[in-house]
């Protein structure tokens, strides 16, 4: 009787470093506040991109339209920081991201004491949710009609009205439960109207918030300076010619009609600027597949891929040299060979990326510090990479828990060596123009495509979305 013996997979670790960003005057940093604070961010003395004044509007209560008027002019001055939090340079045509901002009564579109009591009687749920997203669609509106118009509103809304409108739940006529959000909801009509908007809350408006009064600036103004036109941060370590493409699913609002899914694509090029398009709706049978998570026939992936690619031409007059392509799900080979279908002829290298949390795998440092942020270690075949963890270079920690590496479940196509993909992964982590944040759990790709479908939701199926990040953030 022979005994056989399971062989121990083999280990291996390396670590990445951490990349750089590149900003205003040539200037290199592994942090976008660092970098920003030192060198102006990325757009700025370009004449296409960096805005030297902003206009900036406002709808909300007289009260709070005018707390928040104020809470930015004292935060553009400057926020001193402390040992755990990077001071914020300001917002102005002499510090910070050297923008000046405008504000004048013009650009407000104030909600009367009467439109306020009226909304707030109306009794049934529904309504009211709708009653307030009709008339926060309305103001805006108002303001995009003006001669010069604002380019950037921001809505701050009384607590009142945000703890009565801000979610509602109800179940439809059909029978299914639906579930949606004022800040997802007026974002997706907001957008018809081509002006970037900021939701703002009292508590912050009133320095109540409790988070650290630094981070909110650098995060606030971040968006505002990206959503006004300019590029923050570019990224430094991605293939050029190269189109990075997250892909997404989500339902409609009404959870009576599960099976038809609309997949998201998100594209972004090597400098980090990306465009929204929406894929063709598809029916998806969970007991059939016995699976709860979408997959795309070859001919459905082959349009995807087709509209990117098309996309693409139209904004380089040419096709991309690579492709790359990531989501959370592991490839079937049917989307698969759909993916190949649509590049044949078109684009030379390509690879299709499967990206997963998990937290059953980790390394445990022999030092009390947490795993380095961009260490890459392989189980056997399976490769894990750490974009959450230890920050040498800063010598801090970003988190509040025991960081868990993502797991590469799928890497297809091989057109691009193993470490150079990961390095690109751990790039993409940091190219979120809606926070100051040194990097997130997962690339760019794939949380703006989540972060897109939230919003799609709310977007009826026979009207054009608009493709700019802005408007989504």
């Amino acid at each position: 009787m022979s005994v056989s013996t399971l062989e121990q997979p083999q280990l291996t670790c390396k670590y990445l470093g951490e990349p750089l960003l590149s900003f205003g005057n040539g200037g290199t940093h592994v942090d976008p506040k660092f970098g920003i604070a030192r060198f102006g961010p990325k757009s700025l003395n370009t004449s296409d991109r960096h805005p030297a004044s902003l206009r900036v509007g406002f709808i909300g209560s007289a009260i709070t339209i005018e707390q928040a008027q104020e809470w930015i002019e004292i935060n553009a001055r400057g926020v001193p920081g402390d040992e755990d939090h990077p001071a914020f340079p300001g917002f102005a045509s002499d510090r910070g991201f050297h923008t000046e901002l405008l504000f004048s009564t013009r650009w407000s579109e104030p909600i009367t004491r009467s439109e306020l009591d009226d909304l707030l009687s109306i009794r049934n749920k529904r309504s009211k949710f709708e009653k307030c997203l009709t008339l926060l669609e309305e103001k805006i509106r108002l303001l995009s009609k003006k001669d010069l118009a604002p380019e950037y509103v921001v809505v701050a809304l009384p607590d009142t009205l945000r703890s009565k409108c801000g979610v509602l739940d109800h179940i439809s006529n059909t029978g299914g439960r639906v579930h949606r959000d004022l800040r997802r909801a007026f974002k997706a009509v907001a957008m018809n109207y081509r002006i970037p908007t900021q939701l703002a809350d009292q508590a912050t408006i009133e320095f109540r918030d409790p988070d650290n009064p630094t981070k909110i600036a650098w995060n606030f103004f971040t968006g505002l300076y990206f959503k006004g036109g300019g590029m923050p941060w570019g990224p430094i370590g991605l293939t050029p010619g190269s189109c990075y493409v997250g892909i997404s699913f989500y339902r409609g609002l009404t959870s009576s009609d599960p099976k038809v899914h609309t997949s998201l694509v998100q594209a972004f090029d090597e400098h980090g600027e990306g465009l929204v398009l929406r894929g063709p709706d598809f029916v998806w049978d969970e007991e059939k597949h016995q699976s709860r998570t979408p997959h795309l026939k070859a001919e459905e992936t082959f349009a995807l891929v087709n509209l990117v690619l098309d996309r693409y031409w139209g904004e380089m007059k040419q096709y991309p040299q690579r492709v790359v392509i990531h989501k959370t799900s592991r490839w079937w080979l049917e989307e698969a060979a759909g993916c190949r279908e649509a590049l044949r002829n078109r684009v030379a290298k390509y690879d299709l990326v499967a990206l997963q949390g998990q937290d059953s795998v980790r390394l445990l440092p022999v030092s009390k510090y947490p795993a380095l942020r961009g260490t890459r270690f392989t189980v056997g075949e399976l490769d894990h990479l750490y974009t959450t963890g230890f920050i040498p270079e800063l010598g801090q920690f970003h988190g509040t828990h025991v960081p868990s590496p993502i797991q590469i479940a799928d890497h297809l196509g091989h057109d691009t060596p193993r470490e150079a993909m990961l390095r690109e992964i751990l790039v993409l982590t940091k190219m979120n123009w809606n926070s100051s944040r040194l990097g997130g759990l997962m690339p760019i790709t794939v949380k703006f495509a989540r972060l897109v479908g939230e919003i799609m939701r709310e977007i009826p199926s026979d009207v054009e979305p608009q493709p700019q990040q802005k408007f989504y953030m």
